[in-house]
């Protein structure tokens, strides 16, 4: 017995996709990717129309979506993060239905409880046997884990394992395994891995950038949380990776070892890790090709599910015993609501990711960024997206000083006597604008181009038309 079929057309047909459905693909290959394209263009071929595609991630790889949706086939889009010429396409009013925005743990708790109902899922595996027991990790174009692919296996109706690197049976290990599997299609090449570095895993050197991150390491210090089984996670963004560099120092000075390092994995964690500052690693994406080399070897590095990771439906997860966790905005409001899914400007230009799922995990969630980027400032009165809730915000660094949300009373009171630059929020915002002036331009007021749901599922904002 065997599940594979002779090309993706056959598998389309096979799997008895129909106009109005729902696809499902993931991004572990980031925007190396060649998966989506390939299946949509054979879709396509056979003329059907109406498709929702719900994607982890979406990458300026994936443009030809653009056409797609002006041919009809593609009419709806829910995913996690969208950047590059799809997203500013969204933004100018491409399709006529608003995307659905969620997180990274709001997605699988969606799938997971129904509220998504998945008809075929496409999941790119760098290996794979004739069952379809498949990993990310074995193969030319391993990418490591493949945690964001595993609830769609589990919940889809039918589950299409696209590879190109077929192995003999059994496949261990298996991220996803045969019992969920359907058909299986090999193709030349399911993508670029040098593609999963994307532009945004690389270590600042920016003197501004640096600053903040050694800010932000003394806030973690003065915390009380850097101590024996403490838990990591860090975005990655320049600043927020660099905040490993100065943490280093005052680990191996306490003589501590953290517990376990999350999220999307760089070569940074797994740094850290192998010098025995970190005892596990739990790893739902890794960020570059140290880390896929690492989850690959290291019986410490450990793949994680989606559901796994953050899911807000699940029992428990793994944010829910994360202590710290680093990350950035493009803005940040008053309130300490953070805006990472548009620029200034109201652009479509990323998303919530797991930004607002370890926010409301973590015992400490700091936002670093700088006080204006291209002369506009990140600290406003309202931001013009609300991806996180300022409830769940305990702390923003800047170059220029650290602002500690009132609510949060202990961190303030430690801060305060720890010696590190304090200062109000409101103040931060008014020394932004001194350099800036106010912020210039209008929000934009169009019809609605995209929904913002909350990990929780409700709706917690919308992005209107730039145009």
């Amino acid at each position: 017995m065997s599940k594979m079929i002779q090309n993706l057309g056959d598998a389309i047909k096979a799997s008895g996709l129909k106009d109005g459905m729902t696809i499902s693909f993931h991004h572990h290959l980031r925007n190396g990717d060649f998966v989506l394209n390939m299946v949509l263009e054979e879709i396509a071929k056979l003329g059907l129309k109406d498709l929702t595609v719900q994607a982890s991630s979406l990458f300026d790889c994936h443009a030809p979506l653009i056409d797609h949706i002006k041919s009809g086939v593609v009419t709806g889009i829910e995913t996690n993060y969208m950047t590059g010429r799809l997203a500013k396409a969204v933004s100018e009013g491409l399709l006529k239905k608003p995307v659905r925005f969620r997180s990274h743990g709001g997605r699988p708790a969606a799938i997971d409880t129904g509220r998504v109902h998945i008809d075929v899922a496409f999941v790119a595996a760098p290996a794979a046997d004739r069952m379809g027991n498949a990993n990310g990790v074995s193969g030319p174009s391993a990418c490591g884990s493949l945690g964001y692919a595993i609830p769609d296996s589990r919940r889809a109706d039918k589950v299409v394992i696209v590879t190109d690197y077929l192995c003999d049976y059994p496949l261990f290990p298996c991220s996803i395994e045969e019992t969920d599997v359907d058909f299986v299609v090999k193709v030349d090449r399911i993508g670029d891995p040098k593609g999963i570095v994307s532009g945004t895993t690389q270590m600042t050197r920016d003197p501004v950038a640096l600053t903040i991150a050694r800010y932000a390491a003394d806030v973690i210090s003065a915390s009380g949380l850097l101590k024996e089984g403490f838990s990591f996670q860090t975005g990655a963004g320049g600043a927020s990776l660099a905040v490993t560099k100065y943490l280093e120092p005052m680990i191996q000075k306490l003589g501590v070892q953290g517990s376990f390092g999350l999220g999307g994995i760089t070569g940074y964690l797994v740094d850290m890790l192998e010098k025995g500052y970190f005892r596990e690693l739990m790893d739902v994406q890794c960020f570059d090709l140290k880390a896929v080399e690492s989850i690959r070897t290291n019986p410490n590095h450990h793949e994680v599910s989606a559901t796994r990771y953050a899911s807000p439906a699940a029992k428990t997860s793994c944010v829910d015993s994360l202590d710290v966790v680093v990350l950035g905005a493009t803005q940040i409001d008053t309130d300490f609501n953070v805006n990472v899914h548009t620029d200034s400007n109201g652009y479509i230009t990323g998303g919530s990711g797991g930004h607002s799922d370890t926010a409301a995990g973590a015992k400490l969630t700091m936002i670093v960024a700088p006080l204006f980027r291209a002369r506009l400032p990140i600290v406003v009165n309202k931001v013009l997206c609300k991806s996180t809730p300022g409830h769940t915000v305990d702390v923003l660094v800047t170059q220029r000083g650290v602002a500690v949300n009132p609510q949060n009373k202990d961190l303030y009171a430690a801060i305060k006597s720890s010696g590190l630059p304090m200062t109000d929020i409101h103040d931060l915002k008014n020394m932004a604008e001194a350099y800036t002036g106010a912020p210039g331009g209008t929000v934009p007021q169009g019809r609605i181009v995209a929904d913002v749901e909350y990990r929780d599922g409700s709706i917690i904002d919308h992005i209107r038309c730039v145009k």
